[in-house]
């Protein structure tokens, strides 16, 4: 999901999703206290703040899971429904990996716990809003085995190929099962060269950057095949 456009001066601009009043106003004042942020507004269930994310039009959203009146999981589902853009950033107090996966999938950009230092939680939201994802103290391969397990759950039949070859999608299936690019390369009989020149036609072909967006993108897709 898209950013609005901004200048580089231009300040981000947060909107806060949280139901316990005195956090989101220490959420806030902390927010402000920083250069080069707005907090624009504040909400206290999921209805406001949809009504709020379509009106104020943020960057970005720091969003609670825990909320009366529809939960985040179930904000993220309305809030790519309405092709609201803004970049959303989960920010709660406990979160599983499966909940993890869930929220990048319903199109979250990251997720940071509330016991986060100050300094964290400024380099989560610049982090996303340059076009990252932030998975907080999960590995990247942490969250690739949990993908899998989604991505064996979720059977379905692949509605477009992307214009990926046979081995392209051998190699998808094998970096979302976990698999480096040496273990790859050895699993294919091919150089690490050639695997390295494969993730690049990948990556050019499905507009990811990095290991982590190709297996949210293979997962929300069904490109990847089982792994023997």
């Amino acid at each position: 999901m898209a950013s609005l456009p901004r200048t580089s001066f231009s300040p981000i601009r947060v909107l806060i999703a949280d139901d316990h009043s005195l956090f989101r106003e220490g959420l806030r004042k902390l927010i402000e206290s920083e250069a080069g942020f707005e907090v624009v507004g504040q909400a206290s269930d999921g209805e406001m703040l949809l009504d709020m994310a379509r009106e104020q039009q943020p960057d970005l959203i720091l969003l609670d899971l825990a909320m009366p009146r529809q939960d985040g999981m179930q904000v993220l589902r309305e809030l790519a429904a309405a092709e609201v853009p803004a970049r959303t950033l989960v920010l709660t107090a406990s979160i599983n990996k499966s909940q993890i996966v869930q929220a990048l999938k319903l199109g979250a950009y990251g997720v940071i716990l509330k016991e986060c230092t100050t300094q964290r939680l400024f380099d989560s939201i610049r982090c996303v809003m340059a076009g990252q994802y932030w998975i907080g103290r999960e590995s990247v391969s942490d969250l690739v085995r949990a993908l899998r397990s989604v991505a064996s759950s979720e059977a379905g039949s692949r509605s477009k190929d992307f214009g990926l070859t046979p081995r392209e999608l051998e190699i998808i299936t094998l970096v979302v099962a976990g698999y480096s690019n040496p273990e790859i390369a050895q699993r294919c009989s091919i150089s690490e060269q050639t695997v390295k020149h494969h993730m690049s036609n990948v990556f050019d072909k499905l507009g990811v950057s990095n290991r982590l967006e190709l297996a949210l993108f293979a997962v929300n897709h069904q490109l990847t095949e089982s792994v023997a």
